[in-house]
């Protein structure tokens, strides 16, 4: 089950290098956080598993990796300059600071300030000279520069719609109240994909996205019991969107956003492109005199068709807290103690395989495994690690609870006939398996 609250993961994050507070040494920084060895494995099998999820399974989807810095032309055109804040106000009673729509009850209307404006967008200075005009803006979102890269991606691929340009990587956000562990921070991932479709086909392939990822996330281990889907009303939706369907996740905080797919209609493309005029653009956009490029592709009778875009758009952080919370697992075992053990699906294990000689002391055992261990890297399935404590029930309590799928435990007797323990994670069985063998039998259990 998962975990009862956010505590008990903070701690085993920290206890076992998942997650550390950024800055720690001098005070931290407030949002920001720092993935730690096991933390980064996580973090990456689970970008890995959606990168394959969209462009290896998917022959009409290509990848891209962007810039961070921005054109400041990009998100004015976007319009995020004009809308990306937040209004907040201050609480002169309990001296803390809150979006104006998420005031608590216990905050009373007369000690509150009049609502301000916050930026929710980084900028820095570009080049020697800091006087405030040569800057640029760290990326809100990864999505701006999929759309600015359409016309190079079609140009360089001949891609026919339907379509879509994945990205995974670094958003910045200045998040006046970061909260919740990593849930809402400052500096974070984000996964989207853009599906280009022809105007008329966009609510039946946002209706296909929505159970497309819908069953990506059961299939990483968040189950439908723990998900709920959100249809976002026509007044809370975000400017460029025609609908727009969030899965939300029960957290260990409360019920909040996973995912968002939102069909943007043809605003994006639209407002990026020049000449607007001649491309019969259906969202309202801002009139662009600086772009060089049509966003649009031609149709068969030599028209002009600007795209519309079905956009999922996924948080690693919120992905990773959600995953790691669905595998929290407190067991009581038959001796009266119990264990805490990630029920991980084993291909986002930050580990896959530890291999224990029964003694650390002992060369020729140690050297046996370490002949193991290279035999199983070789098959490229994740990390493949030596753990030499000498201690074989401490060893696997500590791979039961950062998740690792299976044991393999070098004895005297493996020395003799070259056998192995082979123990398994959840149901904690143990069998003795030719070492020969091992490369099909973990191949099996790690490819689940």
């Amino acid at each position: 089950m998962p975990a009862k609250n956010m505590d008990e993961l903070v701690a085993l994050c920290k206890r076992r290098g998942f997650i550390f507070q950024s800055g720690d040494i001098y005070g931290g920084l407030q949002g920001v956080y720092d993935f730690g060895p096991l933390g980064v494995e996580l973090k990456n099998n689970i970008k890995q598993s959606w990168w394959e999820s969209m462009v290896y399974e998917n022959e009409n989807i290509e990848g891209l990796d962007s810039s961070i810095l921005t054109n400041p032309l990009i998100l004015k055109y976007s319009g995020h300059e004009d809308t990306f804040s937040d209004p907040m106000v201050d609480c002169k009673s309990c001296q803390k600071r809150f979006r104006a729509d998420q005031v608590p009850p216990e905050c009373k209307e007369e000690d509150l300030t009049e609502p301000r404006q916050f930026n929710l967008m980084f900028k820095t200075n570009v080049g020697p000279i800091d006087d405030g005009d040569n800057f640029a803006y760290l990326r809100p979102e990864t999505a701006q520069q999929i759309f600015t890269n359409f016309k190079n991606i079609i140009d360089s691929t001949s891609k026919t719609l339907p379509f879509g340009i994945a990205q995974t990587g670094k958003a910045f956000r200045n998040e006046i109240t970061p909260r919740n562990f990593i849930f809402r921070v400052r500096e974070f991932e984000q996964m989207e994909l853009e599906y280009f479709v022809t105007p008329g086909d966009d609510e039946e392939a946002h209706s296909s996205w929505v159970q497309k990822r819908l069953d990506w996330w059961v299939n990483q281990g968040v189950p439908m019991k723990s998900i709920q889907l959100y249809d976002v009303p026509k007044d809370e939706l975000a400017h460029y969107s025609k609908k727009t369907i969030d899965i939300m996740y029960e957290f260990p905080h409360g019920v909040e956003e996973l995912e968002g797919i939102a069909n943007r209609t043809d605003f994006d493309l639209g407002s990026h492109s020049k000449k607007q005029s001649e491309l019969n653009i259906n969202a309202s956009v801002t009139k662009n005199k600086d772009s060089n490029s049509k966003l649009a592709i031609k149709d068969e009778n030599g028209g002009w068709v600007v795209p519309f875009v079905i956009e999922p758009s996924a948080g690693v952080e919120r992905g990773f807290l959600a995953i790691l919370n669905e595998s929290f697992t407190v067991e009581k075992l038959s001796d009266g103690k119990e264990r805490i053990v990630l029920k991980l699906k084993p291909h986002l294990a930050p580990i896959k395989i530890a291999v224990i000689p029964l003694k650390k002391n002992n060369a020729e055992m140690v050297a046996y495994a370490k002949k193991i261990i290279k035999k199983l890297q070789a098959l490229k399935i994740g990390r493949v690690v030596l753990e030499n404590t000498g201690n074989i029930g401490k060893s696997y309590r500590k791979h039961d609870e950062i998740g690792t799928p299976v044991c393999i435990t070098v004895d005297f007797e493996s020395l003799d006939d070259k056998s192995v323990t082979l123990r398994d994670r959840d149901s904690m069985e143990q069998s003795r398996v030719d070492s020969n063998s091992l490369n099909e039998i973990v191949t099996k259990k790690i490819k689940l």
